[in-house]
């Protein structure tokens, strides 16, 4: 389901989302309102993705939103006034949730803005992301909670951690050669991006 938001008093403008053509939703996905979907992008069943409340929401090309994936925010607008706290900036445009290129966001994963979640990053399967950042070449494995953090690049996060302090942040481990999930990602959106162009295909 691709739809459009409804005018509230916290949004504003009624916005159709852009999808690119050589993305795949499923039909049991839901995109609602200022949501840009690029290219080579595939939704899983039952995902949703919701520019209705916070917005805009961004996913660059050749990412994956599996199976129950959930990306929302909260408000960023109040009587057409903006809400600042709730946006983070991306080469110099605001968002309520940035979603790089190449990032894996593995089945029943939450990114919940404001967030942000930079290029060739993998989110594993139950984690939740919420007012946070990830870096770019990250590996954040299973049922993970980030509140409140940045991520630098290049680091893993081990399963179940829960990360509130920054301190924490800066201290995780790098990824080196010899961590077991280094390549993880590849795979992935390999993976994923070969299945949204061949159903994309089959759906013309």
């Amino acid at each position: 389901m691709i739809e459009r938001n409804v005018l509230t008093d916290f949004s504003s403008t009624v916005s159709e989302p852009s999808v690119d053509p050589t993305a795949f939703v499923h039909a049991l996905a839901s995109i609602i309102g200022n949501v840009t979907i690029e290219r080579h992008v595939f939704v899983a069943p039952m995902a949703s993705v919701r520019g209705d409340e916070g917005q805009p929401i961004f996913v660059g090309a050749d990412s994956n939103i599996q199976d129950g994936v959930v990306i929302h925010a909260l408000e960023t607008e109040l009587m057409g006034k903006p809400v600042m706290k709730n946006l983070l900036e991306v080469d110099g445009k605001n968002y309520a949730v940035y979603v790089g290129s190449r990032v894996s966001l593995a089945h029943q994963a939450q990114i919940h803005g404001p967030a942000t979640v930079r290029d060739d990053t993998f989110i594993g399967m139950k984690s939740l992301v919420f007012r946070s950042s990830v870096g770019a070449r990250c590996v954040v494995e299973p049922g993970v909670i980030l509140m409140g953090v940045a991520i630098p690049d290049r680091r893993y996060i081990p399963a179940g951690s829960v990360l509130t302090k920054q301190e924490e942040a800066d201290n995780l481990p790098l990824i080196t050669d010899d961590y077991p999930l280094a390549s993880l990602n590849r795979g992935v959106v390999h993976v994923n991006t070969e299945l949204a162009l061949k159903y994309a295909e089959t759906n013309r």
